[in-house]
């Protein structure tokens, strides 16, 4: 008897991601897409499912394979071909199909992954479908795949044009002042979508914005820079063109083009908490004006300048865990107009509650449109605390240094003078005392890191509790700073 096949090293908690053929290959592919027809699709009631991939170059062999999957099984299949993720997540959301899109987001060439959805874009992770498509598709590959009665049709249909008047409708930035836009496409997805949303390629009117286009071929080996602007070295090329070109914005995208990072007329990144606040807040107006009450996500690393903005603006406000599934599953929940997290992925309730770049760029390039002010003036108004960033460091013993550090605040603690938080990893609060500031120590799921991010009221604070902290998680390990 065969060994049983094991997909566990690459089916992962929200999707699959892996070495490409090493890992997997068509004939997984193949099992997995029977394994969501039966799992996801069949019990649901939908008769199809729709597919798209990344300019990876196995995503086309590897989305026609999983199509044949679940057309073996009876389930009909329409291939909208090269997207973005949110353009995957638009065709999920306007068709009412469970979904499927090819890509390893920001991971190396050699990577591939899936990224599934239930029908309007809601998530397949392991608790909602994943670890059941997984180990069906195990049998598969050990059993074969049954036939389903007919196999079922396959056909193709074009999406962009209509992800770009869906976006544009929800945000229009027409007229307002001229602005010249960079966009590092990083040879990523965007290369397809910037230019029909922003541009004319979709055969859109012209926005009257001045593109200077950087990275827009194509190509899934990625031959000028990692596609993960996360990475500060990855908007270095941006930065230096913003200010090269006299740009009034930079924008850049990762692989999949479903996170917008936003770059200031100085070449300065602009936080994705300012992000969060801003694009919040226009939200959170319009539902006001609508005589709703809105209620806005935000990730617990975020800036508490979110909370503190969009409260006073008239917000509810809910903090949640780090991670997409949880916010997704918080945001349906609580009917939130928007949510938005530290890694800029932002979400909204008029997009399926999914998340989508594109549409936070919207956001950002109207209110710049609208404003006499540069977008560093912007940036500084939705940044009043400064923050460490994400700063990791590789720890063997996890647990034994957050004891340490525990250790190090237990009068503070005992005293009530610094507030302990669980929800994700330890939250360490100051912010109802003088000086305020407080720091987040999370795991890392996959490697062995400690994760820190710090926020105070002001520079020096922030630095003197950062190295401080560090200084007790470091205690008795090699050094190593990862972020």
């Amino acid at each position: 008897m065969p060994a049983t096949t094991d997909l566990s090293a690459i089916v992962k908690a929200y999707d699959v991601r892996g070495v490409v053929p090493d890992q997997w290959d068509a004939d997984v592919a193949r099992a997995l897409g029977a394994a969501f027809a039966d799992v996801v699709a069949i019990p649901s009631g939908a008769a199809s499912i729709v597919i798209g991939y990344d300019m990876r170059e196995s995503s086309p062999e590897l989305a026609t394979a999983f199509g044949e999957g679940a057309a073996w099984r009876g389930v009909a299949v329409v291939h909208i071909g090269l997207c973005s993720t949110d353009g995957l997540y638009h065709a999920s959301g306007a068709l009412g199909l469970p979904g499927a899109m090819f890509t390893a987001s920001h991971n190396p060439a050699e990577y591939n992954g899936i990224k599934m959805c239930h029908a309007l874009a809601r998530p397949v992770g392991q608790d909602t479908g994943l670890a059941d498509v997984r180990r069906l598709a195990e049998q598969y590959l050990d059993e074969g795949i049954p036939a389903g009665g007919d196999e079922a049709a396959t056909t193709s249909r074009e999406t962009l044009t209509e992800y770009a008047e869906l976006l544009r409708g929800l945000v229009d930035i027409s007229g307002g002042r001229p602005l010249k836009v960079a966009i590092d496409a990083g040879n990523g997805m965007a290369g397809l979508t910037a230019p029909a949303v922003l541009s004319t390629a979709a055969g859109l009117p012209d926005l009257g914005l001045d593109i200077v286009p950087m990275y827009f071929e194509l190509d899934g080996t990625f031959p000028n820079h990692e596609a993960n602007p996360l990475d500060p070295a990855n908007l270095v090329d941006l930065q230096a063109t913003v200010v090269a070109q006299g740009a009034d914005i930079g924008l850049a995208f990762d692989g999949d083009a479903d996170r917008c990072f936003v770059v200031d007329e100085r070449g300065v990144a602009m936080s994705p908490s300012a992000v969060t606040a801003l694009v919040g807040l226009r939200e959170v107006e319009k539902e006001k004006e609508a005589g709703r009450e809105a209620t806005v996500i935000h990730n617990l690393i975020t800036s508490r300048s979110v909370p503190d903005l969009l409260g006073g603006a008239g917000a509810r406000t809910v903090r949640t865990r780090v991670g997409h599934s949880f916010i997704k599953a918080q945001m349906a929940q609580e009917n939130a107009v928007f949510g938005g997290e530290h890694s800029a992925h932002y979400y909204f309730r008029d997009f399926w509650f999914a998340d989508t770049g594109m549409l936070a760029a919207l956001h950002v390039l109207r209110a710049l449109r609208d404003s006499e002010h540069p977008l560093s003036a912007l940036s500084e108004m939705y940044t009043p605390y400064s923050a460490s960033g994400e700063i990791n460091s590789r720890i063997e013993d996890a647990d034994a240094a957050r004891q340490r550090v525990l250790a190090a605040f237990a009068d503070d603690i005992a005293s009530g003078e610094v507030v302990i938080d669980e929800l994700d990893g330890l939250t360490f609060d100051h912010w109802h005392a003088t000086p305020k500031w407080w720091f987040n120590l999370r795991s890392s799921n996959t490697e062995p890191l400690l994760r820190l991010n710090v926020e105070a009221e002001d520079e020096d604070i922030m630095e003197k509790i950062r190295d401080a902290v560090l200084a007790i998680v470091r205690e008795g390990s090699a050094p190593g700073l990862e972020g």
